[in-house]
């Protein structure tokens, strides 16, 4: 299924656009959520595990995942992908001015994708869902030049 998205008009941000300029960009648009109970029962479905032993272990994965994170490792997920910790900081002109309590910046958390979800990444398809305003005719959505 693809996935919808709509055009929006926005300001203009690149370099010498002219004052008042605007582009359009897509924007996705809402798309269904998957709760974690029904991902709990669909997995459950597939395995010798109740949805209650899959939610278990969901929650010892992250109680772990988070201190192997805060120690500095990173953690592979299988097909899921990589966990690791990212740090930036602010500048110092020296190494004796540089002061950890004031210069480093809140630290992230990167996801690389495994192999599995990359492989659905690629495979994600568009259409374009047109605003009720815009005038009616062309081809149907199926065929439209939108959809990639």
């Amino acid at each position: 299924m693809p996935i919808k998205f709509k055009l929006v008009e926005r300001k203009d941000w690149s370099k010498g656009a002219p004052e008042g300029a605007t582009l359009f960009y897509a924007q996705p648009v809402g798309g269904e959520i998957i709760s974690f109970e029904e991902l709990c029962e669909s997995i459950a479905e597939e395995t010798a595990l109740t949805s209650a032993d899959v939610k278990a272990c969901f929650d010892r994965c992250s109680r772990h995942m988070s201190r192997h994170l805060r120690e500095g490792r990173a953690v592979r997920m299988g097909e899921i992908g990589t966990f690791r910790p990212s740090v930036g900081s602010k500048g110092a002109k020296t190494k004796e001015e540089f002061q950890v309590a004031t210069m480093m910046k809140k630290p992230g958390i990167t996801f690389i994708p495994g192999k599995m979800i990359q492989e659905a990444r690629e495979k994600i398809t568009f259409t374009r869902v047109k605003d009720p305003n815009e005038a009616k005719g062309g081809t149907p959505d199926s065929e439209s030049p939108d959809e990639i």
